[in-house]
């Protein structure tokens, strides 16, 4: 919720990652406070906290110094490429839907209150083969927590990397 009182002339801007309040009068000002926020290397000028993909989205929930939460939710028919990290372990758990697992040789479904460890180094991945979309509640934990630690082997959108 963002509430605002006894005021006028504001422009407020309120997404998942920021919120702006800005008189109007200063409009043009917040091309140079984009700018500055850029120049010190802010994350949020660069990533979102949700995160939209071919598959579905996550969410950013939560991040420390080696963890991170995202809330993921898989659509219907779709899902996430085949793929491993080398920095990183992750531990999924179902909040609501079906999830077929692919983990190392295995696959297997999980369904809402099941749970499941992805070791460092071990390729996976998650797929709905349900006809809703599922959610899972995935915890990150490492050395290295970035996008960029995605090792893909297999991908139906034909994203590499």
């Amino acid at each position: 919720m963002l509430a605002c009182v006894g005021t006028q002339d504001l422009i407020v801007v309120e997404t998942d990652d920021a919120v702006l309040v800005a008189d109007r009068s200063h409009v043009q000002d917040i091309k140079g406070l984009v700018s500055r926020i850029k120049a010190e290397k802010s994350p949020e000028a660069e990533a979102h906290r949700k995160v939209r993909r071919p598959w579905g989205f996550y969410d950013s929930i939560d991040h420390g110094d080696r963890f991170q939460v995202k809330r993921i939710v898989v659509m219907p028919g779709a899902r996430l490429s085949l793929q491993m990290h080398h920095h990183r372990a992750e531990h999924w758990v179902v909040v609501s839907g079906t999830a077929l697992v692919t983990r190392g040789e295995e696959k297997f479904l999980l369904g809402e209150n099941e749970s499941t460890y992805i070791p460092l180094g071990v390729r996976h991945r998650l797929e709905n083969p349900g006809c809703v979309p599922f959610q899972i509640i995935e915890v990150q934990s490492g050395a290295y927590l970035g996008e960029d630690d995605i090792v893909r082997f297999d991908d139906k959108y034909g994203r590499a990397g």
